[in-house]
């Protein structure tokens, strides 16, 4: 029996690996969200149209729901590639040339994102000491769907950091396959 052994040992990429796990995770719970909120939804219009009924809550809720959906699912986008990009200038330049490009481009990435993450965090940071609830009749803590904005823009940047170090270290998608 042949054996083929990796130029690249595994333990190289298990930061990536552990990444990857995380942003799978995180958009399963993405996902998860989007369904609570669908089914929200559903149960507001039964309640308001055909038990003619007051829905107070559900509204807001739904809108925190898909605006965290959005901020945690962002590393699992990340990771399958689903972003939108333009990739008409890498596939013009040498591969050498677009692994530079890409470098850049990842680099510039992590560095917004991280001043992203650290304003984010202060904004939650600073609705959780004040205190603050949202201005409707279920005064919803605003520090629980701020959480939202650090945790998913600090999954957003770990995983950025892994595609990095993935690009870095020479690692493809096809050599995954």
């Amino acid at each position: 029996m042949e054996t083929i052994l990796s130029a690249r040992p595994v333990a190289a990429r298990g930061f990536q690996r552990v990444v990857g796990w995380i942003s799978e995770v995180s958009g399963w719970c993405a996902a998860a969200m989007i369904v609570s909120a669908v089914l929200l939804t559903c149960q507001m219009i039964f309640v308001r149209f055909v038990l003619n009924a007051s829905t107070v809550w559900q509204t807001e809720i739904v809108i925190y729901l898909m605006v965290g959906a959005t901020l945690i699912g962002l590393a699992f986008v990340q990771k399958h590639k689903g972003h939108v990009n333009v990739d008409l200038l890498p596939l013009w330049l040498n591969p050498a040339a677009a692994r530079v490009l890409a470098i850049l481009t990842q680099t510039a990435a992590v560095a917004v994102i991280a001043v992203c993450l650290f304003y984010g965090f202060e904004f939650w940071h600073f609705a959780q000491a004040r205190g603050w609830t949202s201005d409707t009749v279920t005064a919803v803590p605003l520090w629980i769907p701020y959480l939202t904005l650090p945790v998913g823009l600090s999954l957003m940047l770990l995983q950025l950091i892994a595609d990095l170090l993935d690009t870095l270290q020479g690692y493809s998608e096809r050599e995954a396959s």
